[in-house]
């Protein structure tokens, strides 16, 4: 009978203790709920400033308490892609306060992200009226029956826009106008060669860290100081009508400096086509292979041609017997890769005829509306030629300093001069091509922001792709009207957008998204569309 009401009490304590615990989770549970936009700010590397930072910036907002932190986090963790590696900086533009920020200080690989550094900064030092010039040089005066005795130099500076042949009624700095301005000044002979002179920028025409397999294509084209036609030629495959007739392959190059090897193949109507591609690394030997199929649809390609600055000089050659200019000699090429004592002095020679540039404000909207990489690895070069003498840091001994490093050195001393910590940036190309380039996002927002406040900001924010309306985000954030201006961003595993964006309340965002390290499936670029939405859609910042 005692065993009882022990055996009772003993129940009695054991639910007491169960109801206690339950109560306990209960309580536990409640703060994480309510504090996790503020504490997850990133599923695989926390960073507990970072936090800090959304916490106090959302709090000082007039939007309540992690509405962004939260639409944003959600869109990042729910997306599909929460295990790639995410960095994020939003910044008002207006007060220099962080509105958002996830993993803002950690080093990302920018991808295209990588021009507004190069193109912002050189319209701010160079400005946006600098124009390059394409000269055509002799050792000497022609005499008076037109000849030249020596060379013709054609001298390049960089001009990215350079052609062979300017469009009827464009004023484009052409070889064929430089051909006619020769002709118009008397030129009727050369007994020399026609020298494609590419000196004026010292260092490598490949970026620092470009992957072999991108030297081929249209995007990693050489950054020479005499280019020409983008230096790149458009390929072509059309399928025959009989299938005893090879494919035609057809290239957009009038010189035959590039040469095909056709080995395709016909195969039935229907079958899938297959096509391989190769050019050889130092040479401009085309080879194509594979297999098209009858009565099917074409194939095009851009590739990029070696050896730029001899195409020019062969271009101009052409360009010159046919405006009526003999030239007795040959197409030849020069670059930096000559003792000092025989490189070529502009100013010991005579200048015969110029063409100049679009303006840099021009280049620079081509360059980011369409992402043109050869265009930026240009312009960090010019920067670095032009600019150069700002910067003093010291090369080794028995090395020449390039001016692509020359120009890199010109944005960091740019980005400190402007308060923007370089600290643990690896900067290697211009364009963003390079697998080693490494930044921060809050470095481009705080690029953003400080450009927005320069002379040149106009000009650099209208280069930007309009949402929904022109270059790379023509067909991306429509909804959203024309109020976002941004650099888009691709290469394998990254996908990137900076830029600005208006939200519904009037206030203008600098905004940086960069994601690494997306491996799973899914669509990086719909995740960064959807927090660029949020950012647009906010009702409660106004400017």
């Amino acid at each position: 009978m005692s065993r009882i009401p022990k055996l009772t009490c003993r129940l009695l304590v054991n639910c007491a203790l169960g109801v206690l615990l339950v109560i306990a989770s209960v309580v536990s549970l409640k703060p994480l709920q309510t504090g996790r936009a503020f504490s997850e700010t990133s599923t695989k590397q926390p960073n507990a400033a970072a936090s800090s930072r959304v916490s106090q910036a959302t709090t000082d907002s007039k939007q309540s308490p992690a509405s962004i932190s939260q639409s944003i986090d959600s869109a990042i963790d729910q997306g599909g892609l929460a295990s790639a590696r995410w960095g994020v900086s939003v910044i008002s533009l207006t007060s220099g306060r962080e509105v958002y920020g996830r993993n803002a200080g950690q080093l990302f690989i920018p991808a295209s992200n990588m021009k507004i550094y190069t193109t912002g900064v050189a319209l701010d030092l160079l400005g946006a009226d600098y124009r390059w010039r394409t000269s055509a040089y002799a050792g000497t005066q022609p005499d008076a029956t037109g000849t030249i005795s020596g060379d013709l130099i054609l001298y390049g500076r960089g001009a990215p826009d350079l052609v062979a042949q300017a469009r009827k009624d464009s004023s484009d700095g052409s070889l064929t106008r430089l051909a006619d301005d020769l002709y118009q000044r008397g030129i009727r002979q050369v007994r020399g060669d026609v020298i494609g002179d590419e000196s004026y920028f010292r260092g490598e025409t490949l970026g620092d860290g470009w992957p072999w397999t991108d030297l081929q294509w249209y995007f990693g084209a050489e950054a020479s100081a005499l280019s020409v036609n983008n230096n790149e030629v458009g390929l072509s495959i059309l399928p025959p009508a009989k299938t005893d007739v090879l494919p035609l392959v057809s290239v957009n190059d009038g010189e035959n400096y590039v040469s095909i090897q056709n080995s395709l193949t016909v195969v039935k109507p229907g079958e899938q086509m297959t096509i391989g591609i190769h050019r050889g690394l130092s040479d401009n030997k085309v080879r194509i292979w594979g297999e098209v199929p009858l009565g099917g649809g074409g194939f095009g390609a851009r590739l990029s041609v070696q050896n730029p600055s001899l195409w020019a000089a062969r271009l101009f050659l052409k360009a010159l017997q046919d405006r009526g200019i003999k030239v007795q000699g040959t197409a030849q090429k020069r670059d930096a890769r000559q003792p000092p004592n025989e490189r070529f002095d502009p100013s010991a020679a005579i200048e015969l005829a110029f063409v100049s540039s679009k303006p840099l404000s021009e280049i620079v909207k081509d360059t980011n509306k369409a992402s043109i990489n050869l265009y930026a690895e240009l312009i960090l070069r010019t920067l670095g030629r032009e600019r150069g003498s700002l910067v003093s840091t010291p090369v080794p001994a028995g090395r020449e300093r390039g001016d692509d490093g020359a120009g890199l050195e010109v944005i960091r001393l740019w980005l400190s001069r402007t308060g923007i910590s370089t600290a643990g940036l690896a900067l290697h190309d211009g364009s963003g091509l390079s697998r080693l380039n490494l930044v921060t996002p809050e470095s481009i927002s705080r690029l953003l922001v400080s450009l927005s406040k320069t002379a040149a900001g106009p000009v650099f924010r209208a280069s930007l792709p309009i949402s929904g309306r022109d270059g790379t985000l023509g067909g991306r954030l429509g909804k959203i009207g024309d109020r976002v201006l941004a650099k888009t961003g691709a290469l394998t595993y990254t996908t990137s957008l900076s830029g600005y964006v208006t939200a519904a309340g009037g206030e203008v965002l600098a905004f940086s998204i960069l994601c690494n390290d997306q491996t799973a499936r899914g669509s990086a670029t719909r995740v960064i569309d959807q927090m660029v939405s949020i950012l647009a859609a906010d009702p409660a910042t106004k400017g």
